[in-house]
């Protein structure tokens, strides 16, 4: 990569290197028969480094620390596009195989079906990678299913500092991986089930499964209905917008892009989920992963509905029974009767802070 003087990267992404190519068609087709196929794009998997290229045109400094690639072309395509796109890191080239390979097959529901080549000896390219990057960073990200190559990573982060995000998809339900990783991570991306899809109940279990195992943020994730995130005590969920789907490739990646870009500039924990929202959905109204610019995301994302709960006392309950709860309570009828008396003689701003008091 260039050695032009940078400013240090704020994310790393830890993981899997390849090129892959996404092929945007109406719909999949029938057991050997064949389909148009309307796009091909180019671009530089897996998510870790999705989210370092998305970021980075977004103006925030990213690198890279990824398996060695073949001394190929291919190869050099991956080198030469994170250069390109400003993704800081030393990609290592290797003679003992050839550059891995994804395709990636998008139709118009959304939905994407995949071919990749991911060998053992490939994945193990992790365990001897410099990770001298992770010093000065302010966010590492990592997959699960790059298995246990990802654990020295998370340990060095851990001693330097840095705040883990882990994708984890389903890997909640398997004890181990919780165990082996949702432990060393700070903040949690998750899915549940697809039949579980848009089911409050089963979004809070998934959360509550996380915080016992002690992340600090945990985001449930669910296609067209949205998301949650429950951090302390506060939680909130954002439903996403209707959008014509064209290509639902790296959109996961899109939505931690947009979190992690919130997470970066400080934002509350409702701005962030809106605008992580935002950015997936409109990343699948078109094929490749050339970013919107945050400007447009942001207008979408402020149209956005959000409701809102606490999480107390291992309980989950939601803001609107709170009030009425509060609203019952003799003491904070005196209190609000109090408040009431003096509205009158303040100034807006300050009747919205005596009201907010009321409910805190």
């Amino acid at each position: 990569m260039s050695n032009t003087k940078q400013t240090s990267p704020a994310y790393i992404g830890f993981g899997m290197l390849t090129p892959v190519y996404i092929m945007a068609l109406d719909r999949l087709p029938k057991h050997n028969t064949g389909a148009i196929v309307h796009q091909v794009s180019e671009y530089v998997y897996d998510d870790a480094a999705i989210i370092a290229c998305n970021l980075s045109q977004w103006k925030v400094s990213t690198g890279m620390i990824g398996t060695s690639v073949g001394d190929d072309l291919l190869g050099h395509y991956v080198a030469d596009t994170l250069d390109e796109m400003g993704v800081q890191g030393k990609v290592r080239f290797t003679k003992k195989y050839k550059t891995p390979l994804e395709v990636n097959v998008s139709d118009k529901t959304g939905a994407r079906t995949y071919f990749w080549q991911r060998s053992p000896e490939i994945l193990s390219t992790l365990d001897t990678a410099d990770l001298s990057m992770l010093k000065d960073a302010k966010l590492m990200y990592v997959d699960w299913y790059d298995g246990d190559h990802i654990i020295r990573a998370m340990n060095e982060a851990r001693r330097c500092g840095v705040p883990v995000f882990l994708n984890i998809e389903h890997g909640h339900n398997d004890p181990e991986i919780m165990e082996k990783y949702a432990s060393r991570a700070t903040i949690c991306q998750a899915v549940t089930d697809a039949a579980q899809i848009g089911r409050k109940g089963a979004m809070l279990s998934v959360a509550k499964k996380l915080l016992k195992a002690g992340i600090k943020t945990a985001i449930i994730t669910m296609a067209s209905q949205g998301c949650m995130v429950v951090q302390d005590d506060e939680i909130v969920r954002v439903f996403a917008p209707k959008v014509k789907a064209v290509d639902g490739s790296g959109a996961g990646a899109t939505f931690s892009s947009g979190f992690i870009y919130a997470y970066l500039k400080k934002w509350t924990l409702e701005e962030s989920v809106r605008f992580a929202i935002a950015a997936a959905s409109l990343k699948v109204t078109h094929s490749g992963l050339k970013m919107f610019p945050v400007k447009e995301i942001k207008a979408l994302a402020n149209t956005l509905r959000v409701e809102r709960m606490v999480y107390r006392n291992n309980k989950f309950l939601e803001i609107n029974k709170l009030i009425s709860q509060a609203q019952e309570n003799p003491l904070l009828k005196e209190s609000k009767k109090f408040a009431e008396r003096l509205l009158h003689k303040k100034k807006p701003q300050q009747r919205k802070k005596i009201k907010k008091s009321l409910v805190g």
